[in-house]
């Protein structure tokens, strides 16, 4: 009996003994799944401290980055400023300028319009006293007219020449004689002889309707300046032949007013032209 109770104390205790041991291994295998479960809480935790560290390093280096470009804008802004005042400055110096050249031009068309007026009155003059000084001479002989400014004095054949011929007559001498007074006495008139033929072929002295125009603008331009002391230095002559018909060839009358010598007289525009080219 007393044997019995010994074994059974002995396996009382062994039964603690086991029990104990696999609360303890409970415990450790408790302890080492929270140390596991910590170790990888601290491993995601630095992983996120280093993304964390990352993030703040590329927000550092943009926020440099931006930095830069704002003080490059800011520079760039100053800069545009200072262009702009440089050109708004220019500007007003350029309107100020032309403002100068709007005054200058009005004045210099102003003194323009005073000299075309001038020339048109006197034009105008010399052909109330043209007119007046030939007034003996009949309207189909001679007529004055003024165009573009030019005085047309248009003699007609049969006051100066005989047909197909370049020696002026005496009427037409005494035509001649009249209109170089009035010349004489306007100095500042350029003059242009024009010789104009019909368009009938001529036969005799002169080669052609061309020839004999041209003959007869020197004929007339020698009386001028031999004759009654025109400046000769004034004076053009020209043949225009049969090319600048004033009526139709294909009629008696017109080729009657074709046959003609044109006396064109033009004002001195030397200080108009002077002006214009300033």
């Amino acid at each position: 009996m007393k044997k019995l109770t010994y074994i059974s104390f002995a396996l009382l205790i062994i039964f603690s003994s086991c029990v104990s041991k696999r609360k303890l291994t409970r415990e450790q295998m408790r302890e080492e799944t929270r140390v596991g479960a910590l170790k990888r809480d601290s491993t995601a935790t630095h992983n996120k401290l280093a993304d964390c560290n990352t993030t703040t390093d590329n927000l550092q280096k943009n926020n440099t980055t931006l930095q830069t470009q704002l003080d490059e804008l800011n520079s760039s802004l100053q800069s545009t400023i200072a262009n702009n005042s440089k050109t708004i400055a220019n500007s007003n110096q350029t309107i100020a300028k032309s403002q100068m050249t709007i005054a200058e031009q009005a004045k210099r068309l102003g003194t323009l319009e005073g000299l075309i007026a001038a020339q048109r009155e006197t034009m105008n003059k010399l052909k109330s006293t043209i007119t007046d000084a030939l007034v003996n001479f009949k309207p189909d002989e001679l007529s004055v007219n003024l165009k573009d400014g030019k005085l047309y004095v248009s003699l007609q054949e049969k006051l100066l020449f005989k047909s197909g011929s370049a020696v002026v007559g005496p009427d037409g001498v005494d035509a001649l004689k009249t209109l170089a007074t009035v010349l004489n006495s306007n100095p500042d008139i350029n003059i242009t002889i024009e010789g104009h033929t019909d368009n009938v072929p001529i036969k005799g002295k002169f080669e052609d309707n061309w020839a004999l125009s041209v003959a007869r603008a020197t004929a007339i331009v020698r009386i001028l300046t031999v004759t009654y002391g025109v400046d000769a230095h004034r004076v053009i002559a020209s043949g225009r032949g049969q090319f600048y018909p004033v009526a139709d060839n294909t009629t008696s009358d017109g080729r009657q007013l074709n046959r003609r010598t044109e006396i064109i007289l033009t004002p001195d525009l030397t200080s108009l032209f002077k002006l214009l080219n300033q």
